[in-house]
């Protein structure tokens, strides 16, 4: 059944051609074709060569209109730092000691905020936590001595972009259930960040592609402007 689903969204996507953002979104909803509230997903493919460190894009941005996404903070940390941590909505607190407990396998949590001072012991995971995308960086402000603000943001829909090895950077803009209006800021807050951030290096055109897509859904072409 899922299968006939997928076909029959599929089919209302017109291949050939390039949407509007705004028809593209509006499209999206349409072709969403889970019982739950899907996630929505821009994915743009990039001109850049993410070997060179003047390309490898990275980044964080709380968007207008947030995830729709409840996101589980841990904040590894210790004195005074712990009780802000507390006060400001972590999910999770602890030092050393929730250290070990992620070394013998717990990952309950989505993301984590560091002190600076937390990051020599935070290294020795780094085998486990890398892979998963989990370890802190200064370049998406999970690594910082204002815990609080960290926190604040990410609740709010903080999200992180990296460009991967073949140049595409993913994002998540959203649920189904959101308003047009309010994907369509998400978007634009998004698109115009990437836009912003292009590597002087880049020569030529930066944007190649840009998919508009839901979880299980058809991607759908955006116009690049």
């Amino acid at each position: 059944m899922a299968g006939k689903k997928y076909k029959d969204a599929k089919a209302m996507v017109d291949r050939s051609i390039t949407y509007d953002y705004k028809d593209a979104i509006a499209l999206a909803k349409k072709t969403s074709c889970t019982k739950f509230d899907s996630s929505v997903e821009v994915s743009f493919y990039l001109n850049v060569d993410p070997r060179q460190a003047d390309q490898n894009i990275r980044g964080a941005m709380v968007l207008p209109n947030g995830t729709g996404k409840t996101v589980k903070v841990l904040v590894v940390t210790q004195g005074a730092k712990v009780d802000e941590a507390k006060a400001a909505g972590a999910d999770f607190v602890g030092g050393a000691e929730i250290l070990e407990e992620i070394k013998n396998g717990w990952l309950g949590f989505d993301i984590i905020v560091a002190t600076p001072d937390m990051m020599g012991q935070l290294g020795r995971l780094g085998k486990l936590l890398g892979p998963r995308g989990l370890m802190p960086n200064p370049k998406t402000g999970t690594v910082t001595m204002n815990v609080a603000q960290a926190i604040d943001e990410i609740k709010k829909g903080k999200v992180t972009y990296r460009v991967d090895r073949e140049g595409n950077i993913n994002v998540m803009i959203g649920k189904v259930s959101f308003t047009d209006e309010a994907l369509q800021e998400n978007y634009r807050a998004i698109f115009d960040q990437i836009k912003r951030i292009k590597p002087a290096a880049v020569k030529g055109t930066y944007m190649k592609n840009i998919t508009l897509s839901t979880t299980m859904g058809p991607g759908i072409r955006v116009t690049v402007d």
